[in-house]
């Protein structure tokens, strides 16, 4: 019997009622493959100001610290939002999370089903066999984590704002491995996005992948192309990418724009794995949906839970080795939605079903 020991970190807004949902389908398959379940709910974000004073909570960190794995839900929203920028729950609990762990590695599935293709901006005719792709973003490096980060008045009394760019080889050559891992496991092919024309820190970085590409993966096919020439390849054809790596602000936006194309956010998971390994052996990381807390809908019971319940599967790929559960999690997901059970944002003006219906319906494909 194995025993999976994780955080559950629900967040604001929406956050708790997918969570919920999808702890209900990890609990039927943990009955069904004999899985033992110990995780512990823990305030973050918005909760975690309201509850302790701030958005990490030292309570909080100290569970994931003792964890094999952090499921993660949605933070922040309009309440918070006249706090200073640096105690806002997106920047004071997510950033310090991906430092504090290491989390250098987002792995973000772009998925988008053909029987789903009418909730994407694109044209039918661009997708006709849907969207299947995915994005690894270096998460711990570059324009969001580099010093001197500052805010001066100058002498003149003019104002001016610093960000900057670093990026070691070795951050380089650890995404890229995590990259190719990716790559054999689909078609072998990988493309790395930079801004090499302009910037020296993309200089480095296509030197880089370029040389470790060659010297530990020979039988990938590497490709290099402009970020902004990506950003509008994404929208003309994404299907041309497999597997895609970049950098840490590149990677933010390219895998927002590839989740507007997928049609849903609330579809769609992501992983973000750490240097470190858990208790297990394997890699400690934290997984969330790839969307945010949608006030505007928290409370009403309509949320779509399936890219909460998507993670989940990606947290027992990852963090706990179970690679046939996590297929069975996303087999369910797909059998229910092609099926015709659909919550309001993939129902096309259909009948649509709400958070709790969503989750029975991945729970009845499971069997």
């Amino acid at each position: 019997m194995s025993t999976l020991k994780f955080a559950v970190l629900a967040g604001d807004y929406i956050g708790p009622e997918v969570m919920t949902e999808a702890l209900r389908v990890l609990e039927h398959v943990a009955r069904q493959e004999n899985l033992t379940l110990s995780y512990t709910k823990a305030d973050v974000g918005g909760a975690g100001i309201d509850n302790h004073g701030k958005a990490l909570p030292d309570s909080t960190l100290k569970l994931c610290e003792q964890s094999d794995a952090i499921l993660f839900g949605s933070v922040g929203g309009p309440k918070w939002e006249n706090l200073p920028p640096k105690e806002q729950p997106e920047r004071a609990a997510l950033l310090p999370l991906r430092k504090h762990f290491t989390l250098f590695a987002n792995i973000r599935p772009g998925l988008l089903y053909r029987e789903l293709t009418d909730a994407s901006p694109l044209k039918t005719d661009r997708i006709p066999e849907g969207i299947d792709i995915v994005c690894i973003r270096e998460l711990t490096g570059g324009l969001y984590f580099g010093q001197p980060k500052q805010t001066t008045t100058l002498p003149d009394g003019d104002v001016q704002a610093v960000d900057t760019m670093v990026y070691r080889k070795s951050e380089i050559e650890r995404i890229t491995a995590t990259a190719i891992t990716a790559a054999r496991a689909r078609k072998k092919r990988l493309c790395s996005i930079d801004k090499a024309n302009v910037l020296e820190t993309s200089v480095l970085w296509r030197k880089t992948v370029t040389e470790f590409v060659a010297k530990h993966a020979a039988d990938i096919e590497l490709s290099h192309m402009y970020v902004d020439n990506a950003a509008m390849q994404l929208a003309r054809n994404p299907n041309q990418f497999d597997v895609f790596v970049t950098e840490n602000m590149f990677g933010d936006i390219l895998s927002d724009e590839m989740a507007v194309i997928c049609g849903s956010l609330g579809m769609l998971s992501s992983a973000s794995l750490g240097a470190g390994q858990n208790s297990l052996g394997l890699p400690f990381g934290l997984y969330e949906p790839a969307g945010g807390t949608a006030p505007d809908i928290a409370g009403k019971g309509v949320a779509n839970p399936c890219a909460q319940i998507l993670s989940v599967a990606l947290m027992l790929r990852f963090s706990f080795g179970l690679e046939k559960t996590a297929v069975r999690i996303e087999a369910a997901v797909k059998k229910a939605v092609t099926g015709g059970t659909r919550t309001s944002d993939i129902a096309f003006g259909g009948k649509a079903v709400g958070t709790k219906a969503m989750a029975d319906a991945v729970i009845r494909e499971l069997g």
